[in-house]
This record gives structure tokens, C-alpha cells and sequence, in this order.
């Protein structure tokens, strides 16, 4: 017996396991039979439904050749999946089985709701893109029928919900039927319940939908009780909140508590009507998968909440998905002895932290999806800034202009603006006082039209140390740092920033923060930390962080200096090269007379590594 399957990927499978060759369009036909009712179709219906875009002529003759293959796949076999006729086509449901069978067998009410419920999670025909409009609406219309069973089955369950394991069952239901629909105040309402209250509810005076957010005080002496108001009315489209499950280097018994917590933070900001929380199965899917940016972009995920477990607690953190800002990280103490007491009171806290940092940042969010055209420039531009190379600095200036063009005080493109500038006199090291300016402008005009931004701030910094104001340097980073305590990027400005103020070691331990929060750290932190390292005379740990970098071209000569302090001559040797090869005219006396350093020492020890090296 053939089976179809429809959920995942479809697909038609023999007995044995193995998967049938067979045309799309076949097991589209076969899928659409074994919904109906009677599994029969006229070959008019059949060849409108599946090439309704062409003649009706052009399709018959489609169907005809579609059913031709199908005969000569089919022709070995014991028992046809269909029977033809002149007009008609019908399924042999005595030869076909399907995964659609779960919506029609019995069982207990909690058996069909977990059967229903996986089953459903997989999605409908989700590997294959609808070649016409009426496909694409059947596919849609089988996907709402499907959502009212797991509902229907969810509603059957609930007087089994005090048998073991049955909470799981239908809380893990109910967060999948808000995925798809965050507007469903009964499903809502009963997962709060079932999770024994929240520490998050929702009033709506006089019937207003405008919902007003509260969090109660924790029941264990936690937070003041504090109001988070939406700063603005419901949106069409609700940003999308993931939260990952938590990952631990090692293997740790408090591994699956620290699942669980994460699911009582999941339902608790179900509470919430002004955002859509992603199920804890697709959550799932996306922290297996390698490319995590792209299918958080694909299932338009606007904030991630990411964890991780180790002999320190669970540490979190709250990710603006579309600046990659990291606008909230906090760390758990997790022990053994206190989790599980304390797993709700930190379910609570993390709750709490979350609801306030999402409504804090929905004004900033809100600005970004008001001008698509130029925000989907600024993302191209910050793209191309990941690599420090002058082709890339360049057409990231140029995207930044074209948003800009589209928005003209979208102050995002005027930071990155100042950051082209100021990384291209970096990369040229031809000491270009006016590329400075350039950069001093963008960042005073992006401080112009979003003065709470860390972001302007931070460039502003960066510009002013270069100018050689390492004073004033310092004073805006402090401020955007301020403004934005879990910035990693403002952080690692910060750091190189008091490398120059000839505080080596504060700006190691920043640096090594912001590595922290951005665990993937970028090529800029490793470089900044190499540098630090160098002028703590820690020349060893200065290499490995080059070596860490993916590109390490902007930092050969911090490693040529390196390796010549400590007498390693043939990889200074080769550093240099390396550095000579990307820069011809490198001059150590020009470089160093640019070069803001706040104190004497620090020249003269640079001055040392390079001319040793070579340089």
C-alpha cells in the first residue's frame, strides 16, 4: 500500500519506507482527492484546478499528458492509486493510505489533540510553491480547516487536563493555535489559566482593544509592580517573538529545567496581545538550524530571545532582529538547589524584563517598518560593513545613500554614513582629516534627529578619537553606553576607545563584554582585543585573537608588532608582508603622528613592535 504524505514535505512513500518517484502535479491531484469527500473529480475540475492560469483547452491537454505518466509509474503495480475513466479520475483509497487519516480516527481526546497537534506543526504542503492562484487558496483553505480541528480537539481535551502530562499537551496546542492566530482571546485566556495565573494579564477598559500591559509584583518579593504601556495602537501585522531553548557547552542535568523555564516564559508572554510569540517546535527548528539569520528573516521573526546554560546560570538576551541590537541581557543564577523552588520566580522575572524591554523598543520598531524601501537599503549597507575592506566600505556608502533617498531623516543610514567614513581612514591609513569630518557630520545628524539612539552617540565617539579629542571620545561613549547597556557594538567602541585613552586594561575587560554578549564576535572586537592584549604587553593572547579573526587583513601589523616582541621573526615576517601586500605606502612615523594616543608610552611601545617587525 502506497502512502501519501501531506504534512512536511509531500511526498508518496512505499510500504517498505522508500519514496516513489512521482510527478508534483500527481500528488497535488492525489492530495486534493483524498480531502473530498467522494475522492472523485471530473477531469474539467481536476485540469481547472491545476492549470487554471492557462486555456481551458491547453489544460485538458495538460491533464491528459499528466495522466499518460502516471500510467506508465503506476503500470507495475499490483493495486492503481487511481482509477481512470473518460470524464473522471478517482482515488483508490483501498491502495493509498495518508497522514490525513489522524484527522478521522478516534481515540482519547488527549491522544488526538498530541496526534493533531504534531501532525499540524509539520505544515500542509510546505516544500512546494503553489504554481496557480486557485492551488495556493486550496492549500490555505485545508490549512484553516486543519486549525479548526486542533482547536475543536484542544476544547475536547481540556476536561483530561489534570491527567499526568496532559498540561504539556495542550499548553504546547494552545501556543501553537496563537502562532497562527494571536487574536484568539478564548485559547489565550485558557492558557493562562491552565498555567496556574500569570504574572503578566491584560485589562481592556470599557471594551477598548487597545490593551494596557501590567506586571504584578513577583508573589517572592521580586520587582516593583510596574505598568508597560503600548506606546502606540495595535498593529495590523504583530512583530514576532522567538524564544531559542536554551544551549549548554556541556551536558547538563539543568538542561531540561532550563527548557522548561523557557516554556513558562513562552506562555506567560502569551498574555501579551500586542505580539506574536513563535511555537516552542518551530523555536526548536530554528535553533537547529545552521542558518539561523535566514530563517529568522524567511518567518519574519522581529525580536529572539536567545539563552544559554552554563556553571554561571542561564543567561538571556533580547535581539532586535533587524539592527541585531542586543537591547536587554541579564544572567539567572540557576543552581541545582534553588531551580527547581525557584523556576517559576524566575520564569516571572525573565517575563517581566521581556514585556518591558519589547514595549520600550516598539517606537524604534514601529519607525524601521514605516519606510520599508529605505530600511531594506540601510540593511544592505549593513551588510556590506562586515567586511573591512574599501570595495565594501564603499558600496555600503552608497546603499546608505539610496536609503536616504527614500527617507531622508532615516537617522540608521546617517550612523552608518559616519561608520563608512571613519572605516575607510582606518583601511587607507593615509591620516584623510577630511573622510573625519565627513564622519563628525553624518554622526552629529543622526544625533540630530534621534537623540535617546545609542547609535549616533556611538559613532560620534569613534569620530572624535580619530580627530585626536580622545576626551571627548570617551565622554560619547560613555553616553551611548548609557543610553544602551547591552549594545555589544557600543561596548567594543567603548573598549577601543580607552585603548587610545591609554587604558588598556579597562578596555580589555569591555571588550571582553561585548564579546560575551555576541559570542560570534566580529572581526572588530577580535582586532580591538588584540590591541588591548599588545598594550598590556600581553603579545601571545594578542595573536590568538588575530588568528581568531576570519579577516585578519586589517590586523597584520598588530600581529607583526606582536610576534616581533616576542622574537618570533618568521611570523613577523609574514605579517608584515601580509600588510605591505594590502597597504604599499604604510609609513610608521606618518601612521603613529595620526594615531590618537593618550599618553607617550603607548607610541613609543607601538613604535617598538612595528619597527622590530620590520615595518
Amino acid at each position: 500500500m502506497l502512502h501519501l504524505q501531506t504534512f512536511g514535505d509531500l511526498r508518496l512513500i512505499e510500504t517498505n519506507g522508500d519514496p516513489v518517484r512521482y510527478p508534483i502535479k500527481g500528488l497535488l491531484m492525489m492530495a486534493h482527492l483524498y480531502v473530498g469527500a467522494g475522492h472523485e473529480l471530473s477531469r474539467y475540475e481536476l485540469a481547472q484546478f491545476l492549470w487554471n492560469d492557462v486555456e481551458a483547452d491547453l489544460a485538458r491537454l495538460n491533464l491528459r499528458k499528466l495522466l499518460s505518466r502516471i500510467r506508465e509509474t503506476d503500470g507495475g503495480r499490483a493495486e492503481m492509486p487511481f482509477d481512470f475513466t473518460a470524464t473522471t479520475v478517482r482515488l483508490n483509497t483501498q491502495a493509498v493510505s495518508s497522514d490525513l487519516d489522524i484527522f478521522r480516527t478516534g481515540g482519547s481526546p488527549l491522544e488526538r489533540l498530541n496526534a493533531i497537534a504534531e501532525l499540524t506543526q509539520r505544515g500542509f504542503i510546505g516544500n512546494i510553491k503553489p504554481a496557480t492562484k486557485l492551488i495556493e487558496a486550496w492549500i490555505r483553505a485545508q490549512r484553516d480547516a486543519q486549525a479548526l480541528q486542533l482547536r475543536q480537539a484542544l476544547l475536547d481535551a481540556l476536561p483530561d487536563a489534570q491527567k499526568p502530562g496532559a498540561a504539556r499537551t495542550i499548553s504546547s496546542a494552545a501556543l501553537q493555535i496563537l502562532e497562527r492566530d494571536p487574536n484568539d482571546e478564548q485559547v489565550r485566556a485558557l492558557l493562562h489559566r491552565l498555567s496556574g495565573g500569570s504574572s503578566l494579564n491584560e485589562r481592556l477598559p470599557n471594551g477598548d482593544d487597545h490593551a494596557r500591559v501590567q506586571v504584578k509584583r513577583s508573589e517572592a518579593g521580586g520587582e516593583t509592580a510596574a505598568d508597560i504601556e503600548r506606546i502606540s495602537p495595535m498593529p495590523l501585522i504583530l512583530p514576532r517573538l522567538v524564544l531559542l531553548p536554551p544551549t549548554s557547552k556541556h551536558a547538563d542535568a539543568g538542561l531540561a529545567l532550563a527548557n522548561a523555564l523557557i516554556e513558562d516564559v513562552t506562555i506567560e508572554l502569551c498574555a501579551l496581545r500586542n505580539i506574536s510569540i513563535v511555537a516552542p517546535h518551530t523555536a526548536g527548528q530554528i535553533r537547529r538550524d545552521s542558518e539561523k539569520a535566514a530563517v529568522v528573516a524567511r518567518h519574519s521573526i522581529a525580536y529572539l530571545l536567545d539563552t544559554r546554560l552554563s556553571e554561571e546560570g542561564l543567561f538571556a538576551q533580547l535581539v532586535y532582529f533587524p539592527t541585531d541590537e542586543i537591547i536587554w541581557a541579564n544572567r539567572f543564577a540557576m543552581t541545582p538547589a534553588i531551580l527547581p523552588r525557584q523556576r517559576r520566580l524566575i520564569a516571572q522575572q525573565l517575563t517581566m524584563s521581556v514585556a518591558r524591554e519589547l514595549a520600550e523598543n516598539e517606537e524604534e520598531r514601529l519607525r524601521f517598518e514605516a519606510n520599508p524601501e529605505a530600511y531594506h537599503a540601510y540593511l544592505v549597507g549593513s551588510s556590506l560593513m562586515s567586511k573591512l575592506t574599501l570595495p565594501h566600505i564603499r558600496r555600503a556608502r552608497k546603499a546608505f545613500k539610496q536609503s536616504l533617498s527614500h527617507k531622508a531623516d532615516f537617522s540608521p543610514s546617517f550612523t552608518g554614513l559616519a561608520r563608512t567614513f571613519t572605516s575607510e581612514w582606518l583601511v587607507t591609513a593615509q591620516g584623510n582629516n577630511e573622510l573625519l569630518h565627513l564622519a563628525e557630520q553624518n554622526a552629529l545628524r543622526a544625533i540630530e534627529r534621534d537623540p535617546e539612539s545609542a547609535a549616533g552617540h556611538r559613532e560620534l565617539g569613534v569620530t572624535k578619537l580619530y580627530l585626536g579629542d580622545v576626551d571627548a571620545s570617551v565622554a560619547a561613549l560613555h553616553l551611548a553606553e548609557e543610553l544602551s547597556p547591552h549594545f555589544a557594538d557600543v561596548i567594543y567602541s567603548h573598549a577601543d576607545t580607552l585603548v587610545h585613552a591609554s587604558r588598556p586594561g579597562d578596555a580589555l575587560a569591555k571588550i571582553k563584554k561585548a564579546i560575551s554578549l555576541n559570542p560570534i564576535a566580529p572581526d572588530a572586537y577580535l582586532w580591538c582585543a588584540a590591541g588591548a592584549s599588545f598594550f598590556l604587553e600581553q603579545y601571545e593572547e594578542a595573536i590568538a585573537y588575530v588568528e581568531a579573526m576570519k579577516d585578519k587583513a586589517p590586523a597584520h601589523r598588530i600581529a607583526a608588532a606582536s610576534c616581533a616582541m616576542i622574537g618570533d621573526r618568521k611570523r613577523a615576517l609574514f605579517h608584515r608582508q601580509r600588510a605591505e601586500s594590502i597597504n604599499p605606502v604604510f609609513d610608521v612615523e606618518k601612521w603613529l603622528a595620526i594615531v590618537p594616543f593618550k599618553e607617550h608610552w603607548q607610541k613609543e611601545l607601538y613604535r617598538e613592535g612595528l619597527l622590530k617587525a620590520g615595518f
